[in-house]
């Protein structure tokens, strides 16, 4: 008997015994849901149409936001992308285990459960397919609660600068023939809810796509991208094309099958747009490189859909952070969530039961002395309030982003009330972590392995 069908009638012989047949209708529609994560790299703010992007048609993402809430203050509290996904897979702060910066290999804390064994633990199929770049060699995601994962399929062989290197995004399928990844992973993804839609999964989706370099999208791809767009721009947005025809091809699946209503999508990014790479975090400024200090490196899209659950067409202004999702899907579980959490359960604000902001106060501080110069940032939001400084000696600069988006007008002078107090908040948020610690030695190991399909626990 799968878990679907044996959750179900746990909940139903639960209300036989507790409050009679009459309530048999409303425990089959709170039946747990499926939960899909789509979590993208490096996809700008300003890069997708429910964001008001006008150059690049993302069709099926934009379905997504009329199916669900757009939420436009979701943040990234551990950006770039290795700390980012840590703190999504534990919901708590990344320096809480010592990441105060990329820190690649640092391991994942093994003291509390991660996501996917909390959900594994609550009766989920758990799965993962795609960039995994967390925790150390010897924890890849059959070691870190996912029942199964997808083979890195090998890649196509490019000589760049000389040297002969597999590309980030062509790869070569079960028959040895040249194929987009996204392409790839998408059919990977179509066969898992087509093998799995009778029983409860997790499905954690996290692309390589929209990360640089993207000038090796195929011709087709980038034919379909609209003439006025131009330059590396052209190519990002195919990318994010073909990402959009990938949230297409999940939807609709979920539709053949039957689960749609009973699916609990999240879509969000990693970390803010490239600028190199033609992206664009509008209204806001800053991103991936030189503009990591800046709103638009730690912003970026959100969209929660599960029809009849999320209100649908909605727009959410609440402030919210990446560490909400672990919360949020342990709410969907009925289960108590793990203490550890710095998140909490979304739905009540996305429904509007709850009001005013999720978080009161969020706060930054990449400071690792072995990491890029350029991803230092000590931060807090407050309200409409961006209190910011580059490393931690360095004078606090303070910014209303309703006012002022583009940070161009350091009010710190102006509001001395308003640093003081964000001040305070953040050296008390700072005095609950621990020290920073160097990188521990390299341990063995293979995260994933390479070959085509899945490979899984049993």
């Amino acid at each position: 008997m799968n878990r679907r069908v044996t959750t179900k009638i746990t909940m139903l012989l639960t209300v036989l015994l507790t409050a009679g047949g009459n309530s048999l209708i409303a425990a089959a529609a709170d039946e747990n849901p499926n939960i899909i994560l789509m979590f993208i790299d490096d996809l700008g703010y300003g890069d997708i149409g429910p964001y008001g992007c006008k150059d690049i048609p993302t069709p099926h993402i934009d379905r997504l936001a009329r199916e669900g809430t757009t939420c436009t203050t979701f943040n990234i509290t551990n950006p770039p992308c290795s700390p980012s996904r840590h703190s999504l897979i534990m919901g708590e702060y990344a320096q809480r285990s010592g990441k105060f910066g990329m820190a690649r290999g640092l391991p994942l804390p093994e003291d509390r459960p991660a996501m996917a064994q909390f959900l594994s633990g609550a009766g989920y199929h758990t799965a993962h397919i795609g960039k995994w770049d967390m925790g150390n060699r010897a924890q890849g995601p059959l070691n870190i609660g996912f029942k199964e994962t997808n083979k890195t399929p090998p890649k196509k062989q490019i000589t760049k600068k000389g040297n002969v290197q597999g590309s980030r995004y062509i790869c070569l399928n079960k028959e040895g023939e040249e194929q987009l990844l996204t392409e790839y992973e998408g059919e990977q993804i179509h066969e898992f809810i087509n093998r799995e839609h009778s029983d409860l999964f997790f499905l954690y989706i996290s692309p390589f796509a929209v990360h640089g370099p993207n000038n090796q999208m195929p011709k087709y791809l980038v034919d379909r991208v609209p003439e006025n767009v131009q330059g590396p721009r052209r190519y990002l947005a195919a990318s994010i094309m073909a990402i959009d025809d990938q949230v297409g091809q999940i939807l609709d699946t979920l539709e053949e099958k039957g689960i749609r209503e009973n699916t609990f999508f999240v879509f969000a990014s990693d970390n803010g747009a490239d600028p190199g790479e033609g992206g664009t975090s509008t209204p806001f400024t800053g991103g991936k490189g030189k503009g990591t200090q800046k709103e638009g490196w730690v912003r970026t899209p959100a969209i929660f859909s599960q029809p009849g659950v999320v209100p649908q067409g909605k727009v959410y202004d609440g402030l919210m952070c990446s560490l909400d999702i672990y919360a949020t899907f342990a709410s969907l579980t009925g289960e108590d969530a793990p203490n550890h959490l710095d998140g909490v359960n979304l739905i009540p604000w996305l429904q509007e039961k709850k009001k005013g902001n999720p978080h009161e106060f969020l706060f930054w501080l990449n400071n690792d002395p072995t990491d890029a110069p350029r991803r230092h940032l000590v931060a807090v939001r407050w309200k409409n309030w961006r209190l910011y400084k580059y490393e931690e000696p360095d004078p606090w600069q303070l910014f209303d982003l309703e006012k002022d988006p583009r940070e161009e007008a350091n009010v710190a002078a102006d509001f001395p009330e308003v640093v003081k107090r964000l001040n305070k908040e953040f050296n008390d948020w700072k005095a609950t972590l621990p020290d920073w610690k160097p990188m521990p030695p390299p341990v063995k190991g293979v995260q994933i392995p390479e070959g085509h399909g899945w490979t899984s626990l049993n």
